[in-house]
């Protein structure tokens, strides 16, 4: 391309040739320098009229902010839909975090009240920046994550705390007749023959008929007359635990029953080998019989989740699992000493026997 450029004062002209690379970068320059000056006179127009209220100019401001504002509040509701939403959450898992929370205080014998109290706070106010909505986001996150931890966790405390109340429920410490306490557990000079015999139990005095409750929950493995104890029930509790009511005047329950801590199974009565009414309670472990009252003053003294504990364990051979200690019993008085009843003679514990004569004859059936 030519262009011929002529000067009419001086009478000269000027040829200048442009290829059409040259050409090409001129008109780009040209085009960028008219855009340029438009946006700057756009601009300038349009914050001049924008301050000034033209007419046409200020409506068209006025629809660019409210569109700009049209944005941000549908972007804010779409946030606050999500962080409510996490938030409704967030509150179902605190309301599923107290009711465990509840379940646990009372399987643990604690009172939900005094966990319920807020802790005291306070202290000189430094003042912070506000959180953005990232830094929002990211703490409520992790509070989301460690209340799911804890709510896991609270799952499996109560889970072994239920386990522990089941198996206090199936260990007899509860008296299980309303009556006072006539003979106790040990030697004594049996009521029948006057010689010393082994009381292999409790006796509580009450009249007949009074309710005969169940010292903890378990199986009725026996429900039979005997010749000594008369109507009586034996209660399996597992691991070898049983518990025996003897002369009784009516049964409520019968073999294969399965039956709950404070149930009424039977009343009181004066069947069997017996001077009159009276509750004849034992308790076997592993058919050694035990000393009842120790069981019983440890669900007195004990609080509910430890009553598991009523007794020194005994070591077991692998694979079984331990029972409480057998009760040792003191030797009977010096008057009489006649070698103790078959029981003694019972795995895996013994009861010990007095010192008698190298022919001392057997007792007499022992009184139950």
């Amino acid at each position: 391309m030519h262009l011929i450029i002529t000067d009419a004062w001086l009478a000269k002209s000027r040829a200048i040739y442009l290829s059409g690379t040259k050409m090409l970068l001129v008109l780009l320059a040209l085009s960028l320098t008219l855009m340029l000056v438009a946006a700057g006179l756009y601009h300038w127009v349009f914050l001049k009229g924008a301050r000034e209220g033209w007419p046409v100019i200020g409506t068209l401001v006025r629809l660019v902010i409210k569109d700009e504002f049209a944005q941000r509040d549908r972007f804010m509701r779409e946030n606050l839909d999500v962080m409510a939403k996490r938030l409704g959450e967030m509150q179902a898992k605190m309301l599923q975090l107290e009711s465990l929370g509840e379940r646990v205080s009372g399987l643990a014998g604690i009172n939900p009240n005094d966990i319920k109290v807020k802790p005291g706070q306070g202290g000189a106010l430094v003042s912070g920046r506000s959180l953005t909505l990232e830094e929002l986001e990211t703490t409520m996150a992790d509070l989301d994550r460690l209340t799911n931890q804890r709510a896991d966790l609270m799952a499996v405390m109560e889970s072994r705390l239920f386990e522990q109340k089941v198996r206090t429920m199936m260990v007899p410490t509860m008296q299980p007749v309303a009556g006072a306490l006539g003979s106790a557990f040990g030697w004594r000079i049996d009521p029948f023959n006057g010689r010393s015999a082994l009381h292999t139990g409790l006796d509580f005095q009450a009249t007949v008929g009074t309710p005969i409750l169940a010292a903890a929950g378990g199986v009725v493995v026996v429900q039979e007359f005997h010749p000594e104890y008369g109507n009586m029930i034996e209660v399996d509790h597992g691991k070898d635990l049983i518990t025996r009511y003897a002369h009784a005047s009516r049964v409520y329950v019968k073999k294969g029953d399965l039956i709950k801590r404070g149930q009424r199974i039977a009343d009181v009565g004066n069947t069997g080998r017996s001077t009159g009414p009276h509750l004849h309670f034992e308790v076997l472990v592993r058919g050694v019989p035990q000393d009842p009252q120790k069981f019983l003053n440890a669900g007195r003294n004990l609080p509910v989740p430890q009553q598991v504990a009523v007794a020194a364990p005994v070591a077991a051979p692998v694979g079984q699992p331990a029972v409480p200690a057998v009760a040792t019993v003191p030797p009977p008085p010096a008057a009489a000493r006649p070698m103790p009843a078959p029981v003694a003679a019972a795995a895996p514990a013994t009861v010990p026997p007095p010192t008698p004569p190298a022919a001392a004859p057997q007792p007499a059936a022992v009184q139950r």
